[in-house]
C-alpha cells in the first residue's frame, strides 16, 4: 500500500505532519510492503483557498490512502471517487502516521465533517474543532487566508458606519 502523508518538512518518517492537505510543502510518500520512503515537494502548496490541486502531481505515484490531520470536504470528494482512502490522525510524524493505520486508529474522513476552510482541523471525534479565522495583513479588509496574505476585498468590511 502507498500512503501519502502531506508534511512540514522534509524528513522522511520524521516529518512534522501539516496541519491540511493541499497546503502542505511537501508529501511524504511510504511503500507499506517496501517499507520504503520518499518525500516530494508540494508545488503548489502556495495558493488560494478552494484552489489547490495537489493530486495533479500525486496521480502518478498510484497513491492508496491519505493519512492527514486535516481535509476539506471537496478534496475528500475527488480522493473517494478516485479509490483513494482520505484517513484523518493525530499523530506528530510520519512514523506515527503509518503506526495509527496499521493499528487501525486512523479514521476515514467523513465529507459532512470535513474541515471547512483552513483554521479548522478534522479530529478522530469526526467532529470539527474550530480555530477560529485568522486576520488578513495590511489594513484588514478581509479575513485573511491560511497564508495570512492581505484579503482581496471577498470578506467583511471592518468599518464602522455613521
Amino acid at each position: 500500500m502507498l500512503v501519502c502523508v502531506p508534511t512540514s518538512n522534509n524528513a522522511g518518517m520524521e516529518g512534522v505532519v501539516h496541519e491540511h492537505f493541499g497546503s502542505a510543502p511537501f508529501f511524504t510518500l511510504y511503500n507499506t510492503e517496501s517499507e520504503s520512503c520518499e518525500v516530494i515537494e508540494n508545488r503548489n502548496a502556495h495558493h488560494s483557498h478552494g484552489t489547490c490541486h495537489p493530486m495533479n502531481q500525486l496521480t502518478k505515484f498510484k497513491i492508496d490512502a491519505i493519512v492527514c490531520s486535516g481535509m476539506g470536504r471537496r478534496a475528500v470528494e475527488t480522493l473517494k471517487t478516485a479509490g483513494i482512502r482520505a484517513m484523518v490522525t493525530k499523530a506528530d510524524n510520519v512514523k506515527e502516521a503509518i503506526s495509527q493505520l496499521a493499528d487501525g486508529v486512523a479514521q476515514d474522513i467523513d465529507p459532512a465533517t470535513a474541515c471547512r476552510g483552513h483554521g479548522h482541523k478534522q479530529h478522530l471525534d469526526s467532529t470539527v474543532e474550530e480555530f477560529g479565522r485568522r486576520s488578513g495583513s495590511g489594513n484588514g479588509r478581509r479575513e485573511g487566508n491560511h497564508h495570512g496574505q492581505q484579503g482581496n476585498g471577498r470578506g467583511r468590511v471592518n468599518r464602522k458606519r455613521y
